[in-house]
């Protein structure tokens, strides 16, 4: 009897690469984003990446970081990928779930997290660290008992033809 293959993706690698993977998704040119939600029982409950809502079209809506007209630059429209993910769960609850998410995400998205009953947040980026709406967050969270961690990265290369 032969034993098990090795060189497998652990748990973390495997759900990063999914967030990472749902992210290419994101049509916005300057960050993509994404996120995977993950059930206490290692399921994937659901997926998602920073875009516009349903309906609003990708090329009516800008996408532009910055401008003097706020109705023509992207935040007043876009949805991050936490709070995608989160909508986009078709099931009973999140409660107990763990969130996997490419970049540390803002207070809004942490008030979203913390009341649908997620319990861990793991992150790959925290660029914007010292900025208040992550700080919050992290104030948030800490409060809620939410769980946060930077994913550890093995430097593992994987290609995907498609």
């Amino acid at each position: 009897m032969g034993g098990k293959r090795s060189g497998y993706l652990s748990w973390d690698e495997y759900f990063m690469g999914v967030a990472m993977l749902s992210g290419m998704r994101s049509k916005d040119p300057n960050t993509q984003v994404g996120c995977c939600i993950v059930s206490p029982d290692n399921r994937i409950l659901s997926m998602g990446y920073n875009g516009f809502p349903s309906g609003c079209s990708d090329d009516d809506f800008p996408w532009d970081r910055e401008g003097e007209d706020p109705l023509k630059i992207k935040y007043f429209y876009s949805t991050h990928s936490e709070l995608n993910a989160i909508l986009n769960y078709k099931g009973t609850s999140l409660t107990g779930a763990t969130m996997y998410v490419t970049l540390f995400p803002c207070n809004e998205c942490a008030k979203a997290i913390i009341q649908c009953g997620i319990r861990e947040v793991i992150y790959d980026s925290d660029k914007y660290a010292g900025m208040p709406s992550v700080v919050a967050s992290k104030r948030m969270m800490e409060a809620a008992g939410v769980k946060y961690r930077q994913y550890e990265r093995t430097g593992r290369e994987l290609k995907i033809r498609l």
